[in-house]
């Protein structure tokens, strides 16, 4: 069935509606998710604020108000076969994709603690996973058997810290080191497969499995040329020499006893693509194993903020912009949305540029409010450098701003609610040193006079 949509003026939006496309580059609004339910007034005046009109899901949207923009749709239809008789007009016709929806299941698990109180130990396995991913690589160029028991129990420690804290692991996923190495993709990577996890309420042992996966799922790039690894546009030849490393890696993982077969799946799976346009065997739609969809989802999105050879990340948005149009034809639509929720609108080390003007790094998400999480202020509003960068709780002090307008204490207008207007590319703001920013935050009970900043009504 092809999606019904609605044009819907900015002014009639509701809630329950299912928001599918903007009149505008969703990519310059604070909604870098396309596709998402109207929850509550705040969301609503953020699209009053930078849209006309949107288009709205008629299908997906849900309550008294679904009911009647279906009932609307049908009426427009039939009225307008009835205007214009004979021939109908050619239709598209979708090609179907065999693919039950994956079951989701959120708040599966506890609320996060505060990534501070886990940072320490967060940190600790991080350097464990490097230093296994390490050990990986040696022991393959000497032939000697993967240290895989190792690296599944560091995952399983891994699984359980997520669990705790999210936002502590998605610091170190985000913040790139001046000394990588070629595999930190896949530990970055196998993070945010974690985070995913938790996210849509995996088991804790599918968790591990997948965390294991997305980690070891390139060691077959060892035996691959450098010449083809690194080329930045590959020849036909190259390309399928290029694609051999997934069969490398099937084979060199299933030879050990501790690599079960839901990981060897993950891994042989992970290039495959919704559509069938992947490799190595073309497979499309459900015939793709769910883990190893999300795992293809997790190393796109990696590759995508952390292109070879740049020297800084690209800006989120860019990435799940990229992510996103490559919804239904390489990755399953479903599961692409809940990534970026998992993730967060602005994800924990983004910089982002605020409606003060001012300059802010992505500190900690609000996990039930994404457009308004803590940041650490790091210039002023004329985008001067702050001497001691401060803490904002951009959710505690949009709720005492809204008490103050129930309250009838102060207009809309004088209390300014602050919102994120965009994320930035790190380097037009080389002096802001974000793995500096978070060392900051994540130790700020040992840092005297850390200032937590709340804005004055104005």
């Amino acid at each position: 069935m092809e999606i019904q949509q609605a044009k819907v003026f900015v002014e009639d939006l509701q809630r329950g509606m299912f928001v599918s496309r903007l009149d505008r580059p969703w990519t310059r609004t604070p909604f870098a998710l396309q596709g998402f339910y109207i929850r509550d007034l705040e969301e609503i005046r953020q699209l009053q604020k930078f849209c006309r009109f949107v288009y709205v899901d008629v299908v997906k949207t849900v309550g008294d108000v679904g009911v009647k923009l279906r009932k609307l749709t049908r009426t427009a239809a039939e009225s307008a076969a009835r205007e214009k008789p004979g021939k109908a007009a050619p239709r598209r016709i979708p090609v179907a994709i065999n693919c039950k929806p994956v079951q989701v299941v959120h708040n599966s698990y506890p609320a996060p603690q505060p990534a501070g109180k886990e940072s320490i130990k967060a940190r600790k396995l991080h350097q464990r996973m490097v230093q296994g991913m390490y050990q990986v690589m040696v022991q393959l160029e000497s032939n000697q058997p993967l240290p895989t028991a190792q690296v599944t129990q560091t995952i399983s420690q891994v699984v359980d810290s997520v669990l705790r804290s999210p936002d502590a692991f998605s610091w170190l996923a985000r913040v790139r080191t001046k000394d990588e190495h070629s595999y930190s993709h896949s530990v970055r990577a196998s993070i945010w497969a974690v985070v995913f996890g938790r996210h849509i309420g995996l088991r804790r042992q599918d968790l591990v499995n997948l965390g294991v996966a997305t980690l070891l799922k390139d060691v077959g790039k060892l035996y691959l040329s450098q010449q083809v690894l690194t080329a930045e546009k590959r020849s036909p030849r190259a390309e399928l020499e290029y694609r051999k490393f997934v069969d490398y890696s099937v084979r060199l993982l299933s030879t050990d006893p501790n690599v079960g077969p839901q990981i060897l799946n993950i891994v042989r799976c992970h290039r495959e693509q919704y559509d069938g346009s992947g490799y190595p065997k073309g497979l499309r739609g459900g015939q793709i194993p769910v883990l190893a969809r999300m795992c293809g989802i997790v190393t796109f999105y990696d590759e995508a903020t952390n292109p070879r050879g740049a020297e800084f990340p690209v800006p989120p948005s860019n990435a799940v912009a990229q992510l996103y149009e490559l919804r239904n034809s390489a990755f399953q639509e479903q599961l692409v949305v809940e990534f970026i929720q998992s993730i967060g609108l602005y994800p924990t080390g983004t910089q982002v540029e605020l409606s003060t003007g001012e300059l802010a790094v992505v500190v900690e998400q609000n996990h039930q409010r994404r457009l308004k999480p803590k940041v650490m202020l790091v210039t002023d509003t004329k985008q001067q450098l702050l001497e001691k960068p401060r803490v904002f709780d951009m959710a505690a002090d949009d709720d005492r701003k809204q008490a103050l307008i129930k309250k009838g204490k102060k207009s809309l207008a004088e209390v300014g609610l602050i919102t994120i207007t965009q994320d930035m590319d790190p380097s037009c703001h080389p002096g802001i040193d974000v793995a500096k920013i978070r060392d900051q935050y994540l130790n700020q009970p040992r840092l005297p006079g850390f200032l937590t900043r709340i804005l004055p009504a104005r």
